[in-house]
């Protein structure tokens, strides 16, 4: 059955230039990634410029909350913004799925504090570890590897928010806050060759961080599970809830 309603992706910010080149915005690697889970149709929104749209449109199946190079300690007046709409859509119900940035701004926006990561930036393969059952997890092993890029973290959880799984650099990979809505500190949409264009991009700073790039970029493979976390949400949450 094709749904009629969409899956809105509000877009916080673009790829890095090489990335955005070759494999476009955000939502199209979003879109790419999720592929045959759902069936509707899609629509954007940009955060920083555009209305964003009422929180519980009838025409509205979900809200997906893209990554971005900003920071939300930065607190720029779009970020306030769309932190008030948030609170909205998530005390409407309406199936909500953040992604790094996306994730951190939805802590911020319900009572949690985002900050620099005091363990230092997180980016290339990772592990992730589960601490719970969830279906946000179905078909996934109690650990899985994925991709990541952020310097940012969920310092603290907002009142009544679940941790779900954790790396050696970051505590809070995945939250659930409400039965409707969740985030993710990885990057479910990055395939490999993302990725590498990512820790490429980056290579000068990472180097003046001390950090081996060629180490970075070796076990970079096309494998990644974390993309099963934005297949489970949509089957389990948005197909089920239109």
């Amino acid at each position: 059955m094709r749904h009629r309603k969409k899956i809105v992706i509000v877009k916080t910010g673009e790829p890095v230039p090489p990335v955005l080149e070759r494999r476009g915005q955000f939502a199209d690697l979003i879109e790419q990634t999720i592929g045959a889970s759902w069936t509707g149709g899609y629509a954007t929104v940009d955060a920083r410029t555009d209305e964003l749209p009422a929180p519980a449109a009838p025409e509205t199946a979900a809200f997906v909350v893209t990554g971005s190079s900003a920071n939300v300690p930065h607190r720029e007046p779009w970020m306030l913004r769309c932190e008030a709409w948030l609170r909205g859509v998530v005390h409407a119900g309406t199936p909500t799925f953040g992604i790094c940035f996306g994730h951190q701004i939805l802590a911020q926006a319900l009572g949690g504090e985002v900050v620099r990561n005091p363990r230092g930036r997180e980016i290339g393969r990772i592990r992730v570890q589960r601490r719970a059952d969830d279906p946000l997890f179905d078909g996934l092993p109690s650990s899985f590897e994925t991709h990541a890029t952020h310097v940012d973290t969920v310092g603290t959880l907002p009142e009544g928010a679940t941790s779900l799984a954790f790396t050696e650099l970051d505590d809070h990979q995945v939250i659930r806050f409400t039965s409707t809505c969740y985030g993710v500190q990885f990057h479910p949409e990055m395939d490999h060759d993302v990725i590498a264009g990512y820790i490429a991009w980056r290579r000068e700073i990472l180097q003046a961080e001390g950090r081996d790039v060629p180490a970075l970029l070796a076990p970079i493979a096309p494998d990644q599970l974390g993309t099963r976390t934005l297949h489970n949400f949509i089957r389990h949450v948005v197909v089920r809830g239109a």
